[in-house]
């Protein structure tokens, strides 16, 4: 028997008192009031309601190395990037490596792969596949239903995913920006329940009076924390934290505890808090995670400061998993599954013959992954349309990373790039090679590096090449995870201070510009897409 004592933080009574808690083959076997106890304060772990793992560019096993630092023990997590390289093989390769740490990690089925039909991606997962997924017992819900068109217009395929997960009884989460009205009530009343991209008070607010679970997202690109904070003491019962996507070197920073201790800045009550961190999580998707309850498993950590919640110790079924922020989860050796057959690329695949005066230009928007749009006069020259960074115009790619295809070509304002260009081959959500830059020469080292590597993302500029390789499904890595946060800070430093990114995750915000599902203006492997009207359009227009 293990015995803890402290200051408990209990959820269900609402107070915090002097505590005794025994711990027994990894389960809470009793708890016992104190008259006193060290001013050391034990709480529920927390749980990211919603993230892609591979957003991290890490593995499960050193995704959950570095979120133990920071008092996660549990994630709700959506395995949707390397499903749409890989299909289900992809599933099962992040649920094998995540049991082999003591971490808790709840999959989803994804249920959008590919996730439009206007674009080339690695796999399909049908209703059958996602079925075969959710009989699962690591599945526990369907993951973001993003082709909402697909659920109004009651799409075969996409009704069928709602069914099986509807007949298992698992939740099926949400994923509509900015639907609002009978659209909206459309949508969840066909049996979705959260939704993690509100990006306003205003459609948070409508979504919640409709009874939605509300997922508040704060992440390396989209941050939403800000304009929803102020909902949580009107609707404690309904509200969540997530981070959807988180690149490694936030990571290092820190998780959930950031936005626990943001909450509690603005005014917060710490219950309504907690509950949004830790109990509503575990109880809408039904997860196998303590609670501080007798027969509880013995999840739970420590901190000195119900402010600042600098985490003191983290434990999972009763095992320290981190103290005095070092983790003790030892590190797994993680094989290398992939899906990449395009070629090297020449310069002149990235001429763009004019055929107009004016193009339409993608805007992309720090801290947000919509972008607007606006059209502006081409630059040209000798028949062709270039760059101009000095309006910041610059040219951008996405090339089929599948099978050898002319790429994709068109313009985009916000990067900021003075020079040399920047590429990913972690592009959402089918993961074809997105490039950015100033010139074709630049445009095509950054991507032959990447196409090279069989994945990862580069940045060029002058006689410099810099490229962080990700073997795993050419978006994740199996290193340390430590150091490939060092590695990762290194390269997206460059880009900021020798390239000009004015962006705060210029990768990040990269790494979205294919995403065809979110409005409004994006580009994918097979053309420029309006995300507002789901169909392709035209660069090149009319005044």
């Amino acid at each position: 028997m293990k015995i803890f004592q402290g200051q408990l933080v209990d959820l269900h009574r609402r107070e915090i008192y002097p505590a005794e808690i025994r711990v027994e083959n990894g389960r809470i076997s009793g708890i016992r009031r104190l008259e006193t106890a060290d001013n050391i304060y034990i709480l529920p772990g927390f749980v990211d309601a919603h993230v892609h793992i591979e957003s991290s560019m890490l593995v499960p096993s050193e995704f959950a190395r570095l979120a133990v630092v920071h008092g996660t023990v549990a994630t709700v997590s959506d395995p949707h990037e390397i499903a749409n390289v890989l299909g289900e093989e992809g599933v099962h390769y992040m649920i094998e490596n995540g049991r082999r740490v003591p971490f808790k990690f709840y999959f989803g089925a994804p249920s959008c792969v590919p996730a439009t039909a206007f674009e080339t991606a690695g796999a399909t997962i049908d209703a059958a596949g996602v079925e075969r997924l959710l009989q699962m017992p690591e599945v526990r819900y369907l993951a973001e239903m993003m082709n909402y068109p697909g659920v109004l217009f009651g799409d075969e395929q996409v009704m069928a995913k709602l069914a099986a997960a509807q007949k298992l009884g698992k939740p099926i989460d949400g994923h509509a920006p900015g639907l609002r009205g009978a659209d909206a009530r459309k949508y969840f009343q066909a049996g979705i329940s959260t939704d993690h991209e509100c990006f306003s008070y205003e459609e948070g607010l409508e979504k919640l009076k409709m009874g939605v679970k509300v997922i508040i997202r704060e992440g390396s690109a989209a941050r939403n924390f800000d304009a929803l904070i102020q909902l949580l003491p009107q609707f404690p019962d309904q509200m969540m934290f997530c981070s959807d996507d988180k690149h490694p070197d936030g990571l290092v920073l820190g998780h959930i505890n950031q936005l626990v201790a943001r909450a509690l800045a603005v005014g917060c009550s710490l219950f309504d808090v907690l509950r949004a961190a830790c109990l509503n999580p575990a109880l809408h998707y039904g997860l196998d995670v303590g609670l501080l309850r007798p027969g509880d498993p013995a999840d739970f950590i420590m901190v000195d400061s119900l402010t600042t919640f600098e985490v003191k110790a983290t434990y999972i079924d009763g095992a320290l998993a981190a103290e005095n922020g070092k983790s003790l989860i030892e590190r797994v050796e993680a094989g290398v599954v992939n899906n990449f057959h395009t070629a090297a690329k020449r310069p002149e695949d990235f001429r763009i013959p004019a055929q107009g005066a004016k193009i339409q230009v993608i805007h992309a928007l720090d801290g947000e992954i919509v972008t607007r749009s606006f059209v502006a006069d081409a630059r040209t020259d000798q028949g062709y349309a270039l760059s101009d960074p000095a309006r910041d115009i610059l040219k951008m790619a996405v090339i089929n990373r599948y099978e050898n295809a002319p790429p994709a070509l068109a313009f985009i304002h916000g990067f900021g790039l003075k020079g040399g260009a920047i590429a990913s081959c972690v592009g959402h959500d089918s993961h074809n090679i997105i490039v950015v830059g100033t010139d074709d020469a630049s445009i095509c080292r950054a991507a032959n590096l990447i196409i090279a590597n069989q994945g990862g993302i580069s940045a060029v500029y002058g006689e410099e090449e810099r490229v962080l390789p990700l073997p795993v499904a050419g978006i994740l890595s199996n290193a340390d995870g430590y150091e490939l946060a060092r590695a990762y800070k290194e390269i997206d430093t460059f880009v900021k201070r020798e390239q000009g990114s004015s962006l705060g995750a210029p990768f990040m915000a990269l790494s979205f510009m294919a995403l065809l599902v979110i409005p409004s203006l994006k580009l994918g492997d097979k053309g420029l897409f309006d995300g507002n009207s789901f169909r392709f359009t035209p660069l090149f227009v009319d005044g």
